[in-house]
Parts: C-alpha cells; sequence; structure tokens
C-alpha cells in the first residue's frame, strides 16, 4: 500500500492520490464510529438506566457487564459488540477492493481493525471511556483469516479454562494477534497494523497484567456478584 501511495506521488497523479487518500479517510472515520457503540455501556446506560462503567472494574467491556447485571441482556452486548467489528472489517475490505482489486483486501481488513477498536477503547460519544476490544477484536479475527482467529481462539479459550482469569486470555489474544499476523502476512504494513491492534489490546490490560502479576486479579466465574 505504502508503495502503491508513493507511487501515485511520483507519478504525479494526484487526482488517484487524492481518491485513494478519501477512501482510506471513510474507512477510518466509519470503523471508528461503529466502534463507539459499545454494548455494554448502550444497554447498561439506556436500557437498564445504570452505567456499567459506574460498577466492578469500571470497564465498558463484556466481562464487567457480565459480572455485574448477568441476565440475557449479555447476549445483546455480545452481539453488538461483534457485529459492529464485522460490519467495520466488511467496510475496510469493500473499499480498499475499489482501490486495488483484491491486491489491497487484507490492508482494508487491518486499516479498519485498527479504527473500530480505537472506537470501541476510546468512544467519542462516551467521554472516550470504552471497552478493552477483546470481544470486537475476536470478531475481528474470524473477519480477517481463520489461521489467526484459531491462534487467538484457542490460547484465549484455553487459558480462560484453565486459570478462569479472562485477563489472562485477553493478553494472549493481544500478544499473539500481531506474530500470527507476521506468520501469515509478510507484508510491513499489515504487520505494523497487526502489531498496532494487538498492542492496544494489551496496553489497555495494562491494570490487569498488575494485578496478575501481584497475584490480585479477579478470576471470571458464571455467578454474578450481589448487588
Amino acid at each position: 500500500m505504502l508503495d502503491f501511495l508513493l507511487n501515485l506521488y511520483q507519478t504525479g497523479d494526484t487526482a488517484v492520490l487524492g481518491i485513494v487518500l478519501l477512501l482510506m479517510l471513510t474507512v477510518a472515520v466509519a470503523a471508528y464510529l461503529l466502534g463507539c457503540f459499545n454494548g455494554a455501556v448502550i444497554v447498561s446506560k439506556y436500557i437498564l438506566r445504570d452505567d456499567v462503567r459506574n460498577h466492578g472494574s469500571g470497564n465498558a467491556g463484556l466481562t464487567n457487564f457480565y459480572r455485574t447485571f448477568g441476565g440475557g441482556l449479555t447476549f445483546v452486548v455480545i452481539l453488538c459488540d461483534a457485529l459492529k467489528a464485522v460490519l467495520a472489517v466488511l467496510i475496510g475490505a469493500a473499499l480498499f477492493w475499489l482501490i486495488g482489486a483484491e491486491r489491497f483486501l487484507v490492508e482494508g481488513k487491518y486499516w479498519a481493525a485498527l479504527f473500530c477498536l480505537l472506537g470501541h477503547m476510546f468512544p467519542c460519544m462516551f467521554h472516550f471511556k470504552g471497552g478493552k476490544g477483546i470481544l470486537s477484536g475476536g470478531a475481528i479475527a474470524l473477519m480477517i483469516d481463520w489461521r489467526i482467529a484459531l491462534v487467538v481462539w484457542v490460547g484465549f479459550i484455553v487459558l480462560v479454562a484453565l486459570t478462569r482469569y479472562v485477563s489472562l486470555g485477553s493478553v494472549w489474544a493481544g500478544i499473539s494477534f500481531p506474530f500470527a499476523t507476521w506468520f501469515c502476512y509478510q507484508d510491513p504494513v499489515i504487520v505494523v497494523l497487526g502489531f498496532l491492534c494487538g498492542g492496544l489490546v494489551v496496553w489497555q490490560h495494562r491494570a490487569n497484567i498488575k494485578r496478575l502479576i501481584q497475584g490480585n486479579e479477579n478470576k471470571f466465574s458464571f455467578h454474578r456478584k450481589k448487588q
């Protein structure tokens, strides 16, 4: 993609360059805004009238929502966060296909994934206080490449099943995603985008990592905490 953009610039084809940059900006904005529709915040704040960010860890994510409220609305949160990631990746793939057919399909998926995660984690409509990106990130991995999804999901499930630390599985997902990306695609732009996505997930779990090291991280339970 970088070579393509540089070639357009060097050949003076500014009209095409402008269209390409506009499409990239469109994907970024659309994916970010989709990411901002945080399922846990929307359901808790506007349906339950009790913002999930005022409870537990203060995180606007699935785990904290389930621990706080439980119930069938948890599936609404799952659907919302997964669906927005799917739509974002599809938009990225479709608009980047317009740039260079199948040549830039994967770049489009990763580009959209990055901004969808940014929207989920730092939603402008919710004071930039969102979730940690695991559910959306998992959906993104499935949309990008089944091999990457296999590495991310199997590691996540095994670690959570063995330790009951959702955060440990989440950190695995963040760390493994870019390396699985590198294994599947030796394109430097894709790998950089993969590391940015994975890095965001790990960064959002920095407090959990600290608690894991100290031995006082909360374990997951199917029984929600009593209010």
